[in-house]
Protein backbone atom coordinates (compact mmCIF):
# COMPACT_ATOMS: atom_id res chain seq x y z
CA UNK A 1 0.00 0.00 0.00
CA UNK A 2 1.61 3.73 -0.99
CA UNK A 3 1.34 6.49 1.42
CA UNK A 4 2.45 9.02 -1.40
CA UNK A 5 1.26 12.37 -1.38
CA UNK A 6 -0.75 12.84 -5.22
CA UNK A 7 2.10 14.56 -7.51
CA UNK A 8 -0.78 16.82 -8.53
CA UNK A 9 -0.47 20.18 -6.40
CA UNK A 10 -4.52 20.76 -6.09
CA UNK A 11 -5.12 17.71 -5.01
CA UNK A 12 -2.26 16.89 -2.78
CA UNK A 13 -3.50 19.87 -0.81
CA UNK A 14 -7.41 19.00 -0.84
CA UNK A 15 -6.08 15.07 0.63
CA UNK A 16 -3.85 16.97 3.48
CA UNK A 17 -6.55 19.27 3.93
CA UNK A 18 -8.70 15.57 4.65
CA UNK A 19 -6.24 14.11 6.64
CA UNK A 20 -5.70 17.03 8.89
CA UNK A 21 -9.44 17.77 9.22
CA UNK A 22 -8.93 21.30 7.88
CA UNK A 23 -12.57 21.87 5.78
CA UNK A 24 -11.28 26.27 5.74
CA UNK A 25 -7.89 24.25 3.58
CA UNK A 26 -9.94 21.98 1.57
CA UNK A 27 -12.28 24.72 0.72
CA UNK A 28 -9.32 27.17 -0.63
CA UNK A 29 -8.28 24.27 -2.89
CA UNK A 30 -11.79 24.49 -4.73
CA UNK A 31 -13.39 27.03 -7.19
CA UNK A 32 -16.31 29.04 -6.16
CA UNK A 33 -18.28 26.62 -8.36
CA UNK A 34 -16.76 23.24 -8.09
CA UNK A 35 -19.58 20.11 -8.06
CA UNK A 36 -19.14 16.81 -6.88
CA UNK A 37 -20.92 13.63 -7.32
CA UNK A 38 -20.57 10.25 -5.28
CA UNK A 39 -21.22 7.37 -7.31
CA UNK A 40 -22.45 8.91 -9.59
CA UNK A 41 -25.40 11.13 -8.12
CA UNK A 42 -24.72 14.67 -7.71
CA UNK A 43 -24.05 16.07 -4.34
CA UNK A 44 -24.41 19.52 -2.08
CA UNK A 45 -20.46 19.77 -1.79
CA UNK A 46 -21.01 22.07 1.67
CA UNK A 47 -23.15 19.23 3.28
CA UNK A 48 -21.39 16.44 1.91
CA UNK A 49 -18.22 16.85 3.26
CA UNK A 50 -19.76 18.25 6.05
CA UNK A 51 -21.07 15.31 6.73
CA UNK A 52 -18.92 12.33 5.27
CA UNK A 53 -15.54 14.30 5.77
CA UNK A 54 -15.29 16.89 8.42
CA UNK A 55 -17.79 15.38 10.93
CA UNK A 56 -17.05 12.01 10.51
CA UNK A 57 -13.19 12.28 10.74
CA UNK A 58 -12.44 11.03 7.53
CA UNK A 59 -8.91 9.87 5.83
CA UNK A 60 -7.45 9.14 3.07
CA UNK A 61 -4.68 6.26 2.27
CA UNK A 62 -3.78 6.46 -1.31
CA UNK A 63 -3.10 2.95 -3.02
CA UNK A 64 -2.38 4.47 -6.41
CA UNK A 65 -2.93 7.58 -8.49
CA UNK A 66 -3.22 7.87 -12.54
CA UNK A 67 -2.85 10.69 -15.10
CA UNK A 68 -0.61 13.00 -12.70
CA UNK A 69 -2.88 12.74 -9.80
CA UNK A 70 -6.15 13.36 -11.29
CA UNK A 71 -7.31 9.52 -10.60
CA UNK A 72 -7.07 7.97 -7.11
CA UNK A 73 -7.24 4.50 -5.91
CA UNK A 74 -7.31 5.44 -1.83
CA UNK A 75 -8.75 3.47 1.65
CA UNK A 76 -10.78 5.86 2.57
CA UNK A 77 -12.10 5.81 5.86
CA UNK A 78 -14.57 7.74 8.51
CA UNK A 79 -16.66 7.24 11.89
CA UNK A 80 -19.56 6.31 10.31
CA UNK A 81 -18.89 4.12 7.60
CA UNK A 82 -15.92 2.44 8.70
CA UNK A 83 -12.95 1.48 5.91
CA UNK A 84 -13.67 1.59 2.34
CA UNK A 85 -11.82 1.08 -1.27
CA UNK A 86 -12.52 4.19 -2.91
CA UNK A 87 -11.78 6.06 -6.29
CA UNK A 88 -11.35 10.02 -6.69
CA UNK A 89 -11.32 11.95 -10.02
CA UNK A 90 -10.75 15.60 -9.74
CA UNK A 91 -11.18 18.26 -12.90
CA UNK A 92 -8.54 21.16 -12.22
CA UNK A 93 -9.18 24.69 -13.61
CA UNK A 94 -5.91 26.91 -13.16
CA UNK A 95 -4.75 25.81 -10.18
CA UNK A 96 -8.25 24.84 -8.52
CA UNK A 97 -10.04 22.01 -8.24
CA UNK A 98 -13.68 22.48 -10.57
CA UNK A 99 -14.91 18.90 -9.64
CA UNK A 100 -14.54 15.96 -7.74
CA UNK A 101 -15.57 12.68 -8.56
CA UNK A 102 -15.95 10.16 -5.52
CA UNK A 103 -17.57 7.07 -4.98
CA UNK A 104 -16.85 2.54 -3.57
CA UNK A 105 -13.97 1.17 -6.03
Amino acid sequence: MSTEEPSNPAVRMLVAAINSGDRDGFLATLTPDATLTDDGNPRSLSDWIDREVFSAHGHLTIECEEEHGLRLLARYRNDTRGEMSTYWRFRVTGNKISRIETGQA
